[in-house]
């Protein structure tokens, strides 16, 4: 069956059910999933309860009411499948939408799975999208969100832009009014909200040598170009804001700055995406901002405040979402720190540490792919933690990039593989995953990816040892 069939059965099937429970993820991808599937059932009358789960696993079962209501999981439920015929669910009442790997099963439960169809840069939020418009054709204002989760969820990272059903789903909220294509734009976060000097100085992909980690030194790059850098009030500008003419010649001395250097310039441009819709200088304004918003809600408990902004509550929610969103950075802050300051285990293939109890599990996959880019680039990086509510059990992140993807380098591969070894579970994406695994099987474990990343290096590359 082709995706289209697969999306119009899911349709079918929501549509035929008398209410839904959704089951979703907390991250952004996840918040916008649930979004835009509560948004499109409501306006069709039908009764809809949601649940957010940080895992998909037996504990978070238990908030999985067993009643009459169909089950929509969705950002996850792909690699769980002999959880839910554990927990007595049949196929008729379950229904997935996922872009994870799935899990063999004897249950075959209907589910619309991307990969199932060769679409690997496209998240569980674009799914749902798809899914809603099969439903209402004229819902093409929840577009926006699913742009929002597919950014989120860095499906628009490898390709500087979302590719294939993902850039479809973009031209409906061009065509509805809500998101403006930038083509090409500086790929670099922060552009709505962050003083140009700032959001240069935090760029690292690409990494440009004297400005990236150097918010003094991309001032001093931006003042010996001359431009005008200030409001005429004092106030910082953001680089939406300054003059085509001053975007472009600082685009072109940072492609110089990159050649004299010896480095690519292919990802200094990114195809990006703004809300027209939203307030200037916020971070509703730029998909990617607008996910970190959405992430910092799921990581700090809250996602289902995050679920609001995406209903357009910009009150109470979106003034608790700031606070949340200022909180999460100080404390993403004092996590790179700590990593960068206490140092790493190198192994061979790996480079690794563990952060104890020090800082929240859920975050500790943000800090991964941040400490990544200022340490040895090439080797995929480890983040063990603790859960302070299970504290038999060690939470694993891992994250890596393009360069190693581009050389063998799987890791969900490599998570689910060593997990299963010690009695434990993973799953994820290739550049990014994570597995949770008994606490008194850490070293194993750790021994067991590295051997396992050794092997995918060597598989595309024999001479790599």
């Amino acid at each position: 069956m082709s995706l289209d069939n697969d999306v119009r059965r899911a349709a079918d099937i929501i549509c035929n059910a008398e209410s839904v429970t959704i089951i979703s993820h907390i991250d952004a991808d996840g918040i916008s999933t649930e979004a835009i599937l509560s948004q499109a059932l409501t306006r069709e009358g039908m009764a809809v309860d949601s649940v957010f789960v940080r895992q998909l696993e037996p504990m978070a079962m238990r908030h999985v009411q067993k009643d009459d209501s169909l089950k929509l999981f969705t950002d996850l439920g792909a690699g769980q499948q002999n959880l839910l015929e554990d927990h007595g669910l049949c196929a008729d009442e379950v229904l997935i939408l996922d872009h994870h790997v799935g899990q063999p099963c004897g249950t075959a439960y209907p589910q619309v799975n991307c990969l199932d169809h060769g679409f690997t840069r496209m998240s569980a939020a674009g799914l749902a999208y798809l899914v809603a418009k099969a439903i209402d054709p004229t819902g093409t204002d929840l577009a926006k969100l699913a742009v929002v989760g597919n950014v989120g969820d860095m499906m628009a990272r490898e390709n500087c832009g979302l590719v294939g059903p993902a850039r479809e789903i973009v031209q409906d909220g061009v065509e509805y009014g809500n998101i403006v294509v930038q083509k090409p734009d500086l790929n670099c976060y922060g552009t709505s909200t962050r003083p140009v000097h700032v959001c240069l100085g935090y760029c690292d992909d690409p990494y440009i040598d004297g400005i990236s980690n150097s918010t003094s030194g991309a001032l001093r790059f931006l003042e010996r170009l001359g431009v005008e850098l200030k409001t005429p009030r004092g106030g910082w500008l953001v680089w939406e804001e300054l003059p085509f003419e001053d975007r472009r010649k600082i685009i072109s001395a940072l492609a110089q700055q990159l050649i004299a250097h010896g480095r690519e310039t292919d990802r200094l441009l990114a195809e990006t995406y703004t809300f027209p819709d939203e307030p200037e200088r916020t971070p509703l304004r730029n998909a990617s901002e607008y996910a970190t918003l959405l992430n910092a809600c799921g990581r700090w408990a809250k996602p289902r405040i995050g679920g609001s902004i995406c209903r357009g509550d910009r009150g109470d929610a979106y003034r608790d979402a700031e606070h949340m969103l200022a909180h999460h950075r100080t404390v993403i802050r004092d996590l790179l720190q700590y990593i960068l300051e206490a140092g790493v285990t190198e192994l061979s293939h790996l480079q690794y540490i563990h952060t104890g109890d020090r800082f929240p599990d859920t975050i500790v996959g943000i800090g991964a792919g941040m400490a990544l880019s200022k340490l040895n680039w090439k080797k995929p990086m480890m983040v063990l933690s603790a859960m302070v509510d299970e504290p038999e059990v060690t939470k694993v992140s891992m994250r890596t990039n393009e360069w190693a993807l581009a050389r063998g380098v799987d890791l969900q591969e490599a998570l689910v593989e060593a997990s299963a070894e010690v009695g434990g579970a993973g799953g994820g994406h290739r550049i990014a995953a994570g597995a949770f695994i008994p606490h008194d099987k850490e070293e194993e474990f750790v021994d067991s990816v590295n051997r396992i990343l050794k092997r995918q290096f060597a598989s595309a590359d024999p001479d790599n040892s």
